[in-house]
């Protein structure tokens, strides 16, 4: 199917401007049916990025502190979403961290359902095929224990959107969003949301309240710069480095490096010469265990059924169907560092072709 240039560009704009969902009523809706797989709205990595077929528009996604507004569950037009450069986090994406914040409260809300009830399954609609979440939650699971899970399961559910978009999946329909699967923040900023989303919870304030007050001191710990010119200038530090402004939204090769090492223990993309001396990075662990020692993925399995867009048999040599869980993130990762590979390598040859 072919679209018009107009269609195309509507629908482009569309990606980089739309917001997708309106604050509800928390006590009620933690309850109803699972957040969308990207609530707010979509950040690239870069600034004065081009869209393509409309070149005379820049897109730039920064925002700053005094901006970012008070958090609402699920979004809303008083967020002030964007990237943030922080000293000790690097760029930090606060639309990725909010809507794992509110993946985690959503999460933890049906695992005490299913702490009461045994077992429970939610179908969680479509991203690179159908995909759903079986939990089995035994009765004395500490509170703790729940809140941890839960953050387990927003944060792999974070990196599967970022598998399935290399794969072709995209929340727009013909707009491709391979240009930022694993972009260099991304993984970082997802499990500081869940973090922060743990803590918020915890906390015994209104979750909104809580979250709002903690993504604060968090970027205050992070050591945040203050103004929107200075993440501006960081960004323009590792361009043609990190991204380029030679490429148009949205492809993918906008990116130059990408974040793969998402298990166990995530160390931030620091800008050089942007932190002081002194300053150590604030590294953050995936959660894995309970407090006595089990595996947190003991108590859960992600199921997903695979589009036609995976090559199944390239992955997985011995898969005689199309069913993989959180297990194959592991081997799925590693063929997409393999597509990276191989496509560096044809790059290079085109360039030396061009020289020869």
């Amino acid at each position: 199917m072919r679209l018009s240039n107009l269609t195309y560009t509507c629908i482009l704009l569309l990606c980089f401007s739309i917001a997708r969902a309106e604050a509800p009523d928390l006590s009620s809706r933690l309850l109803s049916i699972p957040p969308h797989r990207v609530i707010r709205t979509c950040c690239a990595f870069g600034s004065d990025l081009h869209l393509m077929l409309v070149p005379i528009l820049k897109y730039t996604d920064i925002t700053s502190v005094d901006q970012l507004g008070p958090h609402s569950y699920l979004g809303n037009d008083g967020e002030g979403n964007g990237i943030i450069y922080t000293q000790r986090g690097g760029f930090i994406d606060m639309g990725h961290l909010r809507d794992q914040a509110d993946w985690t409260a959503y999460l933890y809300s049906r695992i005490v359902l299913a702490r009461q009830n045994g077992n429970l399954t939610l179908h969680l609609g479509r991203e690179g095929g159908p995909k759903q979440l079986n939990l089995y939650i035994p009765a004395n699971l500490s509170t703790d224990d729940a809140l941890q899970l839960a953050g387990r399961i927003a944060y792999d559910l974070s990196i599967w959107h970022e598998i399935a978009t290399w794969y072709g999946s995209s929340t727009i329909p013909f707009v491709p969003e391979r240009y930022s699967s694993f972009s260099v923040e991304d993984p970082y900023s997802n499990l500081l949301g869940v973090t922060v989303g743990i803590a918020a919870i915890k906390s015994g304030l209104p979750y909104e309240e809580a979250m709002t007050q903690l993504i604060g001191k968090t970027l205050n710990t992070l050591l945040a710069v203050v103004s929107q010119n200075e993440t501006y200038n960081a960004m323009e530090e590792v361009r043609n480095i990190w991204w380029t402004r030679e490429k148009s939204l949205p492809n993918r090769d906008v990116l130059i490096e990408r974040q793969l090492y998402v298990y166990s223990c995530l160390e931030p993309w620091l800008v050089p010469g942007w932190n002081d001396n002194d300053l150590t990075s604030f590294d953050l662990n995936v959660p894995e265990l309970t407090k006595d020692g089990r595996l947190l993925t003991n108590f859960y399995e992600l199921d997903f059924k695979l589009n036609h867009k995976f090559p199944i048999k390239e992955i997985f040599a011995s898969k005689t169907d199309r069913r993989v869980t959180q297990a194959d993130f592991g081997k799925l990762i590693t063929h997409i560092a393999r597509d990276i590979d191989l496509e560096e390598v044809k790059k290079g040859d085109r360039s030396q072709k061009s020289g020869d």
